[in-house]
């Protein structure tokens, strides 16, 4: 798949919220995610490697979510091999009050597969 292809194939996928669906099928073996370095305080790890440690994290993540009150993924903005997308979330944490969160994420194809994530927020 093309770059193009890969990006509108998250899209899709995330606006039916099919997060693992996009793990297994658009992740790449070796992939690289990243979170903001101010994360690690927090217990999240700053650079994960390998598509079973990503799935790993976001399971983890997932845990920790009460209610999930709403989503949006934007339409995808591709250059080259990357493609960009805003995400937002209405997201209740155990334990947390309710809040928005906003992130934008920056994502690199290769021969067809997500080989890196980077995440701002």
């Amino acid at each position: 798949m093309t770059t193009q292809e890969v990006a509108f194939r998250y899209y899709e996928l995330a606006c039916q919220n099919k997060w693992n669906e996009i793990q297994e099928t658009l992740h790449d073996e070796s992939i690289i995610s990243r979170e903001p370095e101010n994360r690690a305080p927090a217990g999240i790890e700053t650079i994960t490697r390998g598509k079973v440690a990503v799935k790993v994290k976001t399971d983890t993540h997932r845990a920790m979510i009460e209610t999930m009150h709403s989503r949006h993924t934007s339409e995808p903005l591709v250059a080259g091999n990357f493609f960009t997308t805003v995400l937002k979330r209405d997201v209740t944490y155990k334990g947390r009050p309710r809040a928005i969160s906003e992130e934008i994420a920056v994502i690199e194809v290769k021969n067809g597969k997500i080989v890196s994530e980077t995440f701002f927020y």
